[in-house]
């Protein structure tokens, strides 16, 4: 180590003693000057990161790219010198699907090539299909009446559901001093509450609605579909057209594009110019192997009386497809990796045993996560507990983009929250220190919420993750930010080594009640 980085950790744990002297947790000021320098001095966060888009490509749920990305994390995991590097099985999920080629362009009044992409789990067209236009509004089930007979060899065009917008903010969004501030507060929200009959009988017609659209394109004989959400500047959210059960229903080949796209579509056709659309794509299904995956590896614990205990920490590897799934969610794996790398490469001894577990079939309904928590520790329909229920003693996520690190959500622990906020204590200068009792949207730590285990999501800064990146065509490599995921690396890495070596494990909410049935 050079003088400088010596004169650093020097200064590091000088900072550090005065806050671990006032508290009652046990920091390891040593240990955590070297996990700073490694991750913040040799980091290979952005090497993974590239490994993870670029070279593996899109992971959706059961296509070859994440079964390339398994394969390779693995080994990676493996290199850095982790134990028990393995591609568990979770359940079964259902088909595969890859797109092969993709192609669609505006050829009538003139040639404009569009921005889109086939929605996951639909088929291939015939070849190349250039047809003329239709296109459909559709409110309620009654509105499909006036298109009957009008569909026959045609692209149906969905109409967009909102006018865009301008962007009124800047394109990179970080959390000021007082967003952290209003986060330690009690939140002035109402409370959630079951959805009433009205809102049950909207969404019940919405999905009414949905499935009679998709049935009657299909019934009328329509050639594709060309349809946009979302998405602003020649972005588009990218989703499903079709289930993905073995024993789904037959779809049409659809694509997504940009609403830019699709509006000048709409407008033209409604100006009474005729719209001819040339599409093409081949698309693959994947029906030998049914069953969805995560990949797990372990640091193997050293204190003979707490090796057994488990510290988790974990990201969702598999993605849509528009992009690369940069964003969402290679940077939080690419994170994780480098956390238990540098817990490696410094050397450091555990007392529990560390697993780092990266998700598979996050975004269709967090199902590797779950379906790892219901055959390692508990279902949530029962409550009944599994031997290894009691040796967890905590799971950390990291799935809100690519920013930084701020803090923590101690998901309504009160408990650990001053824990939590004794960890954040050494990591104030890299902008991380805020602890709130509240919780952040659905993840992977909710599947161990659910059944009384201490799963936690870091605060990250927003950036561009909405609207510009989450599930979009743009969620690339390039949305990601070097030093903010060297920072999340340092913190995370950290949290982990504290839960680790701490002599008990951390505490617990009360168990909740079996859930009850949909």
């Amino acid at each position: 180590m050079n003088k400088l980085a010596l004169l650093t950790l020097a200064g590091l744990l000088a900072n550090l003693a005065p806050a671990i002297a006032q508290t009652t947790e046990k920091l390891d000021a040593v240990a955590l000057a070297k996990i700073r320098d490694e991750g913040m001095n040799r980091s290979k966060v952005m090497e993974t990161a590239f490994y993870l888009t670029d070279v593996n490509g899109p992971r959706l749920a059961n296509s070859d790219g994440l079964k390339r990305a398994n394969e390779w994390t693995k080994a990676q995991l493996a290199k850095y010198g982790l134990t028990n590097a393995n591609i568990e099985a979770w359940g079964d999920f259902g088909r595969g699907w890859d797109i092969e080629k993709s192609y669609v362009a505006m050829t009538a009044p003139y040639y404009h090539a569009l921005v889109g992409i086939p929605k996951a789990w639909t088929p291939s067209t015939p070849g190349p299909v250039r047809k003329q236009v239709v296109v459909m509004k559709a409110a309620t089930e009654a509105d499909l009446a006036q298109y009957k007979g009008q569909l026959r060899d045609k692209i149906v065009v969905m109409s967009v559901a909102a006018p865009l917008k301008p962007a009124t903010e800047g394109a990179i969004r970080r959390y000021s001093d007082e967003d952290l501030k209003k986060m330690t507060e009690p939140s002035t929200a109402p409370a959630r509450t079951a959805p009433d009959a009205a809102m049950l009988a909207s969404r019940k017609a919405m999905a009414a609605l949905r499935t009679a659209v998709a049935d009657m394109l299909v019934a009328e004989g329509a050639a594709g579909v060309l349809s946009a959400r979302g998405g602003i500047y020649g972005t588009f959210n990218t989703s499903n057209g079709a289930p993905y059960a073995a024993d789904a229903k037959p779809a049409l080949p659809e694509i997504e594009t940009a609403p830019e796209d699709q509006l000048r579509l709409i407008r033209l056709v409604e100006a009474g110019v005729p719209v001819e659309v040339e599409m093409e794509t081949k698309t693959r299904f994947q029906t030998q192997d049914l069953k969805g995956y995560n990949v797990v590896a372990e640091i193997p614990g050293t204190d003979k009386k707490l090796k057994s205990e488990v510290v988790m920490l974990g990201g969702h590897l598999d993605s849509w497809h528009a992009a690369t799934g940069a964003t969402d969610n290679a940077a939080g794996c690419a994170v994780m990796m480098e956390a238990v790398r540098i817990l490696k490469a410094t050397g450091l001894k555990p007392r529990r045993t560390i697993r780092i577990a990266l998700w598979g079939e996050e975004e269709e309904g967090l199902h590797g996560s779950r379906g790892y928590v219901k055959n390692h520790f508990a279902d949530p329909a029962t409550m009944q507990l599994k031997p290894e229920h009691e040796k967890l003693a905590a799971y950390f996520n990291l799935d809100n983009g690519g920013g930084k690190i701020r803090g923590i959500y101690a998901q309504g622990n009160e408990a650990v929250a001053p824990i939590f906020q004794q960890w954040l204590a050494p990591f104030a200068d890299l902008d991380a220190s805020t602890v709130t009792l509240r919780n952040t949207g659905s993840t992977d730590h909710i599947a161990f919420d659910a059944v009384g285990l201490p799963g936690f999501q870091f605060i990250q800064d927003g950036l561009d993750y909405f609207p510009v990146t989450h599930h979009t065509n743009q969620d690339t490599y390039d949305r990601l930010i070097a030093d903010d995921l060297k920072q999340a690396s340092v913190v995370v890495a950290s949290f982990v080594y504290d839960a680790a070596m701490r002599d008990q494990k951390l505490p617990r909410k009360p168990l909740p009640a079996a859930a009850k049935p949909q």
